[in-house]
């Protein structure tokens, strides 16, 4: 069963009968944010949605303020959140402009605008999202049919992956620089133009053997076993040598690992907790792998929720960056936080993630109430927020804000009250 982040099952659940073992005020507390959230998001969430236009021939997710165009996992995050409002056709229109826009060998623009395909960087800009962006539709509707005139073209992008983001040896996956990962300026990656080293990558690694289990279902769904066989082969595949290269048994922990000299790079940032998420990770060595990383306040712990960069690290900062690339090396994420928050409820920490959860919705919900927007990240020393910077305003004057994957935060607060 294809498992990432939300299983399509639970998000249609929103009931507080229960928080795991949590008290009552913890309960009632979370209720309240849950509700203020939920409320707030409801009413901005028309300002992510732009009708067909130009080379985008169906309506189109953008994550708001400065950012205009259609981008790959924002949209991804966002359509999730919109299936879980009961509105799953925006991931459908999501899937559709990406597959129509691809060309010939399997390639897909990580963004694209009403004037066609935005090309970034490197050979493959696009992450990993696009198969299980499908599933979660399918899901949602029980209708896979429509997927049948697309499924080649879904083939194909996967192998397109593979012949460019696939190191031979260990059969994980890499970025060709860190920029390409999303995480733009992440310690854990090359991000700078001169840095040419690569990396074996947590994050990469794991959202690609995603997409090989969903595009197993997808086969199989459409009656073809013999392909859904292999693809589920090649995701165990991935798996295996996921936790036989990246994980650090001495440490703990599951770190990048260079291509050239095979050593492990021993930066925990947010990427590191990506096979967490997926439950790649055996319960005990992923429960110390979260009380010793996670919940660690000299790691990835504030007060204020979860930081992108370990506190230790010789690079934290919580600088106000957009251009030249968005800061992960500190500030809170709130991907980061979904990614964080699944591989909890997968390794027991429900209880541990609920006060964490509570800060980190309030953390939107005073943005909202200052700006009627919000940040792209935020201090995790402080609670401000940081990207955009103030002086990035409208014609009107009005802070133009963030929106985006930020949506996603609602969805962790209603798992944790199932």
């Amino acid at each position: 069963m294809f498992r990432l982040f939300i299983p399509f099952t639970a998000m249609l659940i929103m009931t507080a009968a229960s928080c795991g073992n949590g008290n009552n005020r913890s309960r009632e507390e979370l209720k309240e944010v849950f509700d203020s959230v939920s409320a707030e998001f409801e009413r901005i969430s028309p300002r992510v949605i732009r009708p067909a236009e130009g080379f985008l021939k169906y309506p189109y997710l953008i994550p708001a303020g400065f950012y205009q165009q259609m981008w790959d996992w924002d949209g991804y995050f966002m359509g999730t959140w919109f299936i879980y409002k009961g509105k799953p056709e925006y991931m459908k229109y999501w899937a559709l402009n990406f597959l129509e826009g691809m060309d010939g060998s399997g390639y897909v623009a990580g963004c694209m605008t009403t004037k066609g395909p935005r090309l970034v960087r490197g050979t493959f800009f696009m992450k990993p999202f696009l198969s299980q962006g499908v599933v979660r539709y399918c899901e949602a509707t029980g209708d896979y049919e429509w997927v049948r005139p697309y499924y080649e073209r879904l083939c194909r992008v996967l192998a397109y992956r593979d012949s460019v983001q696939r190191d031979a040896a260990s059969g994980l996956y890499f970025w060709e620089m860190g920029f390409q990962s999303g995480a733009d300026n992440n310690p854990a990656l090359n991000y700078f133009d001169g840095d040419n080293r690569s990396f074996l990558a947590a994050d990469c690694s794991t959202m690609q053997m995603l997409e090989y289990r969903a595009q197993a279902g997808i086969a199989a769904s459409l009656g073809m076993d013999e392909d859904a066989r292999v693809f589920s082969e090649r995701a165990e595949e991935i798996a295996g040598a996921i936790n036989t290269y990246l994980w650090c048994d001495a440490d703990k922990c599951y770190y990048n690992v260079d291509r050239e000299t095979g050593d492990f790079y021993r930066r925990v940032s947010y990427s590191c907790f990506w096979p967490l998420a997926a439950g790649l990770a055996p319960r005990s060595d992923g429960r110390e792998m979260i009380s010793r990383y996670l919940l660690e306040g000299r790691h990835m712990l504030s007060q204020y929720g979860f930081r992108s960069l370990s506190a230790s690290d010789p690079d934290y900062n919580n600088k106000n960056i957009i251009l030249p690339f968005s800061n992960w090396q500190g500030p809170i994420w709130i991907p980061a936080f979904v990614v964080y928050s699944e591989g909890m409820l997968n390794y027991g920490f429900r209880d541990e993630l609920v006060p964490v959860a509570i800060s980190t919705a309030r953390l939107l919900l005073a943005d909202l109430g200052k700006f009627d927007t919000m940040h792209e990240n935020y201090h995790a020393e402080t609670g401000e927020g940081l990207a955009p910077a103030p002086n990035y305003v409208d014609e009107d004057g009005r802070f133009i804000g963030f929106i985006s994957w930020n949506l996603c935060a609602e969805t962790v607060l209603s798992r944790l009250l199932e």
